[in-house]
């Protein structure tokens, strides 16, 4: 499916490029967000004539997400949790889970899909976690996961 992006988008392309994307990907994702036209000829004219106007509210959106980043960047979120013997969490820590836990320490609001974890969380242990507000604006995050002490 070729598609026109309307805002720049990671490991895709930028504002007006025309990519060719899976239909599903297209269709479901980036056509009902409002990330991307269909490409015809008469969508290109549109956004070549948009373009100005599309950068500079992409510009102000990334002043924004980078204030966001500035404020949780290098935090550390602390989870405790009950664990097997050998260490092993009785589920993962989840990115909603991490979400909340942005949210109610820092009350900045962190979408679940922003959160990429390199591996599951599944352990205890100190983890790296990035967050990727924009294709341009990213903050990392520490994650330490403790045993639960039992009295």
């Amino acid at each position: 499916m070729e598609i026109i992006l309307l805002e720049n988008i990671m490991n895709l392309g930028n504002i007006g490029d025309k990519v060719v994307v899976k239909p599903g990907y297209g269709r479901n994702y980036l056509l009902k967000t409002g990330k991307a036209l269909r490409y015809s000829k008469e969508n290109l004219e549109h956004v070549s004539r948009k373009k100005d106007e599309l950068n500079k509210k992409n510009v102000e959106l990334k002043k924004k997400l980078k204030e966001m980043a500035k404020l949780i960047n290098k935090k550390s979120f602390k989870f405790n949790k009950e664990s097997k013997e050998n260490g092993e969490l009785y589920g993962s820590i989840k990115p909603k889970e991490i979400s909340t836990a942005i949210f109610n320490k820092i009350k900045v609001e962190v979408k679940p899909s922003q959160i990429v974890l390199k591996s599951n969380l599944n352990k205890i242990g100190k983890y790296t976690v990035d967050i990727n507000f924009h294709s341009e604006v990213s903050a990392q995050i520490s994650i330490q996961i403790d045993k639960i002490r039992s009295v």
